[in-house]
């Protein structure tokens, strides 16, 4: 067993006392050079975690795949445990800590035996940031380590740091057997821990990412005021080089990815447009000394979807995941490439699909259903500074400031292309309504609606009700609050299909977004916010059929008042523990749809 390489006490204590619950065969701490990165890599290929993929067309690149039944979050065991019930509120699975220390240990209990565990002490944020927090995670997959090494800052800059300071999240992850019924993701706000066994899926195990970026740290952000969220952040920078940045709130799977760092389409590149991506699923925001709201994104990767990831879609993500990318559960082609659906090029004659097992277009299953060559859910993980629109200010300590937060969902109907909320208190009640239909992020039924608020209903640490409520402060400590919007890129006619194109075409939106945050436009005041004017988006090179333009910003009142039935439904599960604020903002909808 190697000896700590860091004179912090209460790290090696925590580490000894893992260990001897684990029993691993020995220790290893990652210490984020390239050396050892290339025997982590060469270990994980001899042992079948990894398949090296074509060194020419994905230079540096790996194939790994999930057991058949771990390929999402598995929301139904995951659980925030908190001494009282009612602060991890109706929107998260609860366990009294003691039952689930006691529970996870008896399944810790030796299960690295045979095994390595490595120690990744890993920052999220630049280190050293007042924006960052230091987590260290101990894992037995080299998987996890890789991935961490991508997604985070980890190693000797890390212990560095916790040698100035004692705060760190403890995050302990084993394969295990890697059984369902032994898995368990488990966060203990109070003790600032992170427990997941079982599972060897990104979101259940990568734990910087949802457990600590969002559970963990919505749960610090409420106590020390500021907001960790589920957004992405980018910069739009005019030609003059100015830019602003906004942050947005998607539910998984519903274009954020492609959103942060979208390409300008050809009808508005004479503006002169340049997009920068700081980053595509999480904003931690702080209210600094100039009353604004600023941003950092504390990760240093993407985990993306690959599915329908192509070129039309996401170029600047195809030019991002050609080298240094992990995928997971995708098809492999012959050659040594890899493709899922909506890849770009032709469909691949055959390869091994995200099971393993051979595969050729048109097999159907005993039910007749097609067989994917890739998982719906299937991803890759890569480094940010791959990317072509990679902002210039990912290490810059103090954030970027943010202009406008804007909410979104995937709606057939209901909610019109974009439009602006009143002020603060309407904007947090048009995110904390918000609902999209189930995506194959999420275990469930594809195609369901659930609310969603704030895109936070799973990532959310504590009871949602106390989320809300820290909301509405917080735009109370804000002089300069960001305006907030709602847009819908997914409304569609009579025959479902879609109306808006979306993808680039979304810039159209935004500079509109802008342009209210920048007070040069009016707009059309509805009952449930402010609506463009059809005039006022730029549609030069986009030739919609006559009429759409108009279909897309059109708020139907019997549409409104069919989702103000839902909104109460959702509202009364927190009983008195919901805001005034957000059943008077419902009371005035109802009000001004019924006057309209």
């Amino acid at each position: 067993m190697k000896k700590f390489p860091t004179h912090n006490k209460k790290l090696r204590d925590w580490v000894a006392k893992m260990a001897k619950l684990c029993q691993p065969l020995d220790i290893v701490w990652i210490n984020g050079t390239d050396a050892q990165k290339l025997i982590l890599e060469k270990e994980a290929i001899e042992s079948g975690e990894l398949i090296q993929l074509n060194k020419e067309k994905h230079p540096d690149s790996f194939l790994h795949r999930t057991a058949i039944d771990d390929v999402a979050r598995t929301e139904h065991l995951t659980f925030i445990c908190t001494k009282k019930k009612a602060d991890a509120g109706p929107n998260n699975n609860w366990m009294a800590p003691t039952a689930a220390y006691r529970k996870a240990k008896a399944i810790f209990k030796g299960s690295m035996r045979g095994r390595i565990m490595y120690v990744i002490p890993f920052s999220m944020g630049p280190v050293g940031s007042r924006f960052s927090k230091i987590g260290v995670e101990l894992t037995d997959s080299r998987y996890v380590v890789l991935n961490m090494l991508i997604m985070t800052r980890a190693g000797e800059a890390v212990l560095r740091q916790l040698e100035k300071e004692d705060n760190f999240t403890k995050c302990l992850h084993s394969k295990a057997e890697l059984d369902i019924n032994k898995r368990l993701i488990l966060h203990f706000p109070e003790d600032n821990t992170i427990w997941s066994v079982g599972s060897g899926y990104g979101g259940n195990v990568l734990l910087g990412k949802k457990c600590l970026s969002l559970r963990i740290a919505s749960f610090l952000a409420r106590r020390e005021h500021w907001l960790a969220e589920h957004m992405l952040i980018m910069g739009i920078e005019e030609p003059n080089g100015h830019i602003e940045y906004i942050a947005a709130a998607f539910p998984s799977a519903c274009g954020k990815t492609n959103l942060a760092m979208l390409v300008p389409p050809e009808g508005l590149k004479v503006k002169g447009y340049r997009i920068w991506t700081v980053g595509d699923d999480i904003a931690w925001m702080r209210v600094d000394s100039d009353g604004a709201l600023w941003a950092i994104n504390p990760e240093s990767g993407f985990f993306g979807v690959a599915p329908n990831t192509n070129s039309e879609t996401n170029p600047n993500m195809v030019a991002t995941i050609k080298k240094g990318a992990i995928f997971t559960n995708v098809l492999l082609k012959p050659d040594k490439t890899v493709w899922w659906e909506g890849a770009d090029g032709e469909i691949p004659a055959n390869g091994i699909d995200w099971q393993g097992r051979a595969w050729k277009p048109g097999l159907k299953d005993a039910t007749g259903k097609p067989i994917l060559g890739a998982h719906p859910n299937s991803r890759f993980t890569v480094p940010i500074i791959n990317c072509p629109s990679a902002s210039f200010r990912l290490e810059q300590h103090h954030g970027v400031p943010i202009s406008a937060i804007i909410f979104g969902g995937r709606r057939q109907q209901v909610a019109p292309l974009v439009y602006e909320t009143f002020n603060w208190q309407h904007g947090v009640f048009a995110g904390a309504t918000m609902a999209s239909e189930r995506t194959a992020a999420q275990v469930g039924e594809l195609g369901e609606v659930r609310r969603d608020p704030l895109a936070m209903l799973p990532f959310c640490g504590y009871n949602m009700a106390y989320y809300f409520r820290h909301w509405l402060d917080m735009g109370k400590r804000m002089p300069k609050a960001p305006k907030i919007f709602h847009v819908n890129w997914f409304r569609t006619d009579d025959k479902g299909k879609f109306l808006w194109p979306g993808f680039t075409e979304n810039l159209r939106v935004l500079e509109w977004i802008l342009d209210r945050c920048n007070n040069r436009v009016e707009a059309f005041k509805t009952p449930i916010g402010y609506v463009p004017y059809p005039a006022d988006i730029d549609m030069t090179g986009l030739n919609l059929s006559g009429g759409t333009l108009e279909k897309l910003l059109e708020v139907r009142k019997t549409d409104w008042l069919e989702e103000l039935k839902g909104i109460k439904k959702f509202f009364s599960q927190f009983k008195q523990d919901l805001p005034a604020e957000l059943w008077q903002e419902y009371t005035a909808l109802a009000s001004r749809l019924k006057t309209s």
